[in-house]
C-alpha cells in the first residue's frame, strides 16, 4: 500500500485515457448569438421583422452571386461576349454546343461520387423542412445543392436556378433562426422569408416572392406573417438592384381591356397548360426510370443527358440553360406555327432529360418559357382555325406562362402577381388569375401534385404542401400509450379470470400466450356474460391481428382504430416479437390529436 494514497490516484488519473467527445457534423454546429439579442427577437415582433430583413439581404446577395457565377460560366465555356446571353443566341459554336453539356455532365457525375462518399446526406427541401422538421435545414447541404445547380446551369443543362435560389435562401433563414433560438413557428417563418427574398430578387418582384413563400413554403397566410415575409422580399430586391441595377419588366404591347367572350379561350388555355404540365412531370419520372433501368452508372447519366441536350441545342440554342434571354426574345418574336411546336417539344424534352439524367435544378423558369411559347402556339392555332382572331399572341403568351408555371410549380396567386409585376397590366392579370385557378384545379383533380410534392410522393413522403405536419409524426403511439398494462395468459380458466376481474374493475384485458406474445383482447363484460365456466379465453378473444407499434404516428393509430373497429388496442414492440408494452384507447388518441390541432390553429391565428 502506498504511503501517499493521493499520488497513486493522481497517477491513475494521468494514465486513464481522456473521454473522446463525439464530433458533431459540421451542419449541426450552430453559433448562437448573445442571449440579449435572442431575448429581443423572441419577445418583440419588430425584432423578428428586423431579422427577416437580414435574411432577405443575405438571400439577395446569394442570388446575385449565383447569377454572376452562371453568367461567367456561360461566357467562358460558350465564348459569349459582352451582354450576350446563352439562350438568346441565334447560333453557337457547334463543337462547344455539343461537348460542353456532355463534358460538364461527366464532371458533375464524378463530383457526385465524391459528394456521396464524404457527404452522403440528402438535402432537405424548404417545403419538406417546413412540413416535417419545423423549419430545420442544413446550410452545408444547401450549399452543395447551390453549387450543383450553378454548375448544371452553367454548362447549359436545361434547368433553372430558382430551386437553388429558394434552397439557399431558406437554409440561410433556418440557420439564422436557429442561431437566435426562435420558436418553431418563427423558424418556419424565417425559412419562408429566405425563400421569399430569393424568388423576389430573382424576378425583381416583391409580391411574387412574398406569395411564393405564403403559398409554397409556409403553406398559409396570416397577418402575423405578412410583415416579415414582405420585408424580406423587399430587402432582397433592394440588394439585387443596388448591385446589378433595375432589370425592368417585359416590354409588351397589351390591350387595355379583355372582353368577357375572350375568357373562353383563356380558360381553355389554362386547362391545356395543366395537361401539358402533368405530361412534363410524368416525362421527368419516365426519363429517370429509363436511365435507371438501362444499367448506365449514375455518374455517367448526366454526360449522356448533356449530350442529348447539346444535340437539341444544335437545332436552337433556346433549349439551353433556364431560358431567361429566350423568353425576352421570343415573347414578341413572330415565330411560325411549326417552329413554335418544335421549340416547345425540344425545350420540354431538354428539361425532362436534364433533370432525369441527374443535373441539379428546377422547372420554375423552364415552365415560364414553355408556357409562353405554348400560349403563342395556342394563339397561332386559334388564328388558323377561326376567321376572327380572338386573343393576341402576346396575351396568350403571358396567360400560358402563368398557367403552366401554376401547374408545375403551384401557387396561382404567385403567378398572377408575377404577371402583374412583369407587365403592369391589371386586365391581363385578371385573365392570368382565371387561367391559373383553372390550371391549379385541373392538376389537383387529375394529378394531385405539383412538381415538388410529386417528387416527395415518389420518395414515399405523403406531403401535399408546406403545412406543418411534423408534429403529427412526433405525436407517436409510444408517447400516448399507457404503459401499466396487466396481462393474462390465454390458458387461464374462465372462472379465475372472472374472479380476478369482477365487473366494473376493468373494461378490457390484454391476453398473451404461453410464451408471453400478444394474443388478443377480451372485454371484461363479455367474459362475465358467457354461459358456463367451460368456455375458454381463446373462444372470446378479439383483435388478435390488430395491434399498434410505438413508432406509429397519431394519424396511423387513428386509421388502425377505424380499420379494426375497436376503441382500444394493445401496443407491441414489433410484429414478430409481439411483446406487449402498452395500451392505447381511441378516445385518448383523438383527444390528443384535437388538442394539437387546436394548438396549431392558435399559433397560426396569433392567439
Amino acid at each position: 500500500m502506498s504511503v501517499f494514497p493521493f499520488a497513486s490516484s493522481a497517477a491513475a488519473r494521468r494514465e486513464r485515457p481522456l473521454p473522446i467527445r463525439p464530433r458533431r457534423p459540421l451542419g449541426e454546429i450552430v453559433l448562437h448569438v448573445p442571449q440579449t439579442l435572442r431575448a429581443l427577437v423572441r419577445a418583440d415582433e419588430i425584432w423578428l421583422v428586423a431579422l427577416a430583413a437580414l435574411v432577405g439581404c443575405g438571400a439577395g446577395l446569394l442570388v446575385v452571386g449565383m447569377n454572376l457565377a452562371t453568367w461567367e460560366m456561360h461566357h467562358w465555356m460558350f465564348l459569349l461576349y459582352g451582354h450576350e446571353r446563352l439562350s438568346g443566341m441565334a447560333k453557337l459554336d457547334r463543337g462547344r454546343t455539343l461537348l460542353v453539356p456532355s463534358i460538364g455532365g461527366l464532371a458533375l457525375g464524378l463530383a457526385g461520387i465524391v459528394v456521396a462518399r464524404f457527404w452522403p446526406r440528402r438535402a432537405v427541401d424548404p417545403i419538406e423542412a417546413n412540413a416535417l422538421y419545423g423549419g430545420r435545414m442544413s446550410l452545408n447541404d444547401s450549399v452543395i445543392v447551390m453549387l450543383q445547380t450553378i454548375f448544371s446551369n452553367g454548362v447549359g443543362a436545361s434547368v433553372g436556378l430558382e430551386a437553388g435560389y429558394s434552397q439557399i435562401g431558406a437554409a440561410l433563414g433556418s440557420r439564422l433562426g436557429r442561431s437566435f433560438r426562435v420558436r418553431r413557428n418563427d423558424l418556419r417563418l424565417l425559412v419562408g422569408c429566405g425563400a421569399a427574398g430569393a424568388i423576389g430578387a430573382a424576378f425583381n418582384a416583391p409580391l411574387t416572392g412574398a406569395f411564393y413563400a405564403f403559398e409554397l413554403v409556409i403553406g398559409t397566410y396570416s397577418l402575423m406573417t405578412l410583415a416579415p415575409v414582405v420585408v424580406a422580399s423587399i430587402s432582397a430586391i433592394a440588394v439585387d438592384r443596388w448591385l446589378l441595377g433595375d432589370p425592368g419588366g417585359l416590354e409588351l404591347i397589351l390591350p387595355s381591356t379583355i372582353p368577357p367572350f375572350d375568357y373562353i379561350p383563356v380558360l381553355t388555355l389554362g386547362m391545356v397548360c395543366a395537361l401539358f404540365g402533368i405530361a412534363i412531370m410524368r416525362a421527368v419520372t419516365l426519363t429517370e426510370d429509363i436511365f435507371r433501368q438501362s444499367g448506365v452508372p449514375a455518374w455517367l447519366r448526366p454526360a449522356i443527358g448533356g449530350l442529348a441536350v447539346g444535340a437539341m441545342a444544335l437545332v436552337t440554342p433556346q433549349v439551353l440553360s433556364s431560358g431567361h434571354a429566350a423568353l425576352h426574345l421570343g415573347i414578341n418574336a413572330p415565330y411560325s406555327l411549326p417552329f413554335l411546336a418544335l421549340l416547345v417539344m425540344l425545350k420540354a424534352a431538354a428539361s425532362a432529360i436534364s433533370i432525369g439524367s441527374g443535373f441539379r435544378g428546377g422547372l420554375f423558369f423552364a415552365s415560364l418559357f414553355l408556357g409562353a411559347m405554348l400560349g403563342k402556339l395556342f394563339a397561332a392555332v386559334l388564328a388558323a382555325l377561326t376567321v376572327k382572331t380572338l386573343l393576341p399572341g402576346v396575351v396568350c403568351a403571358v396567360v400560358g406562362m402563368s398557367g403552366l408555371a401554376t401547374a408545375i410549380v403551384g401557387g396561382p396567386l404567385t403567378m398572377a402577381f408575377l404577371a402583374l409585376e412583369s407587365t403592369g397590366s391589371l386586365p391581363l392579370t385578371i385573365a392570368v388569375l382565371a387561367a391559373s385557378v383553372i390550371s391549379a384545379l385541373t392538376v389537383r383533380r387529375t394529378f394531385g401534385y405539383s412538381f415538388a410534392t410529386w417528387r416527395f410522393h415518389l420518395r414515399g413522403e405523403a406531403i401535399r404542401s408546406a403545412v406543418d405536419v411534423g408534429w403529427m409524426r412526433n405525436l407517436t403511439v409510444g408517447r400516448m400509450m399507457r404503459r401499466e398494462v396487466r396481462t393474462v395468459r390465454i390458458d387461464t380458466p374462465l372462472a379465475n379470470f372472472r374472479r380476478d376481474f369482477p365487473l366494473g374493475s376493468e373494461q378490457r384485458v390484454v391476453i398473451v400466450d404461453q410464451s408471453g406474445r400478444y394474443a388478443g383482447i377480451i372485454p371484461v363484460a363479455e367474459a362475465h356474460a358467457v354461459d358456463g365456466d367451460a368456455t375458454k379465453l381463446a373462444d372470446i378473444l378479439h383483435y388478435s391481428n390488430q395491434m399498434l407499434l410505438p413508432q406509429m404516428s397519431v394519424k396511423d393509430a387513428i386509421s388502425t382504430f377505424e380499420h379494426a373497429e375497436s376503441d382500444a388496442l394493445a401496443v407491441v414492440d414489433g410484429y414478430e416479437t409481439r411483446r406487449v408494452i402498452g395500451l392505447l384507447t381511441e378516445q385518448y388518441a383523438l383527444r390528443r390529436y384535437s388538442e394539437e390541432l387546436d394548438r396549431r390553429r392558435r399559433d397560426l391565428s396569433g392567439e
